[in-house]
């Protein structure tokens, strides 16, 4: 891969779009040098940033992500950080996190020190010029991407430096995604994991009797089905 300039082109905004392909690039991390596309592989990724090391909000949320790792994995999903700082600055941060949260992180945190990653992905605030770090560089904002295992953008998240995230939601946002890929259903506002789903529109009353045998027609362009016993457990 080429080295980035640091430009943020039309070309780089563009590929950021929901269904582009994810940017590759190589970087370190603590767990070792990777490939974002070879280290993905054949699973689904997140991939979020956080401001700096060391800091309370991100302290917090890098804990309760370490907590809900395991039911990420259920959902072959792998879980990696990014934070503008260095890999030994990460390694005696992650001691910190889990001595406060009570966990243990074993996800790979990016050190991203130059940024470079940060701007590839536009992962830089904005909106504030006065949010930047000792050299006047301006501090990360936490970006959330969903990755699917095709290396396309599925879904992403932006929240201000001053506004930790939900990792439920997060959670929440992959499991919608992937019943909807596998059972041709979107999911209404506020939707859990077995509760009622919508009939995706592409799908026409008649073909929907056989997928879905106990959907209700609210409006036409609104049908509700819960998901037969053996979708929802598979």
């Amino acid at each position: 891969m080429a080295a980035y300039d640091g430009t943020l082109t039309d070309e780089i905004y563009n590929s950021l779009r929901l269904g582009s392909i994810a940017p590759d690039f190589e970087a370190e991390t603590t767990k070792g040098p990777i490939k974002f596309h070879e280290w993905i592989g054949d699973s689904w990724c997140v991939l979020f940033s956080h401001p700096e090391d060391f800091t309370p909000v991100c302290t917090t949320e890098l804990g309760a992500f370490a907590k809900l790792e395991p039911e990420f994995t259920k959902r072959n999903v792998k879980m990696i950080g990014l934070s503008a700082n260095t890999i030994e600055s990460h390694d005696a941060w992650i001691d910190d996190i889990n001595e406060i949260a009570q966990c243990s992180l074993n996800f790979p945190i990016i050190g991203d020190k130059t940024r470079q990653i940060a701007l590839a992905y536009d992962m830089i605030d904005h909106q504030d010029a006065t949010n930047v770090d000792s050299k006047g560089i301006a501090f990360t904002i936490r970006s959330v991407f969903i990755v699917d295992p095709k290396k396309v953008i599925r879904l992403i998240l932006s929240y201000p430096a001053s506004t930790g995230r939900n990792a439920d939601e997060v959670l929440r946002c992959i499991d919608s995604l992937q019943t909807g890929d596998k059972y041709r259903i979107t999911t209404p506002i506020n939707w859990q994991k077995g509760d009622d789903v919508i009939v995706h529109p592409g799908v026409s009353n008649d073909e929907a009797k056989t997928l879905f045998p106990e959907f209700r027609i609210v409006k036409p362009y609104l049908r509700f089905t819960p998901l037969p016993k053996e979708k929802i457990d598979a």
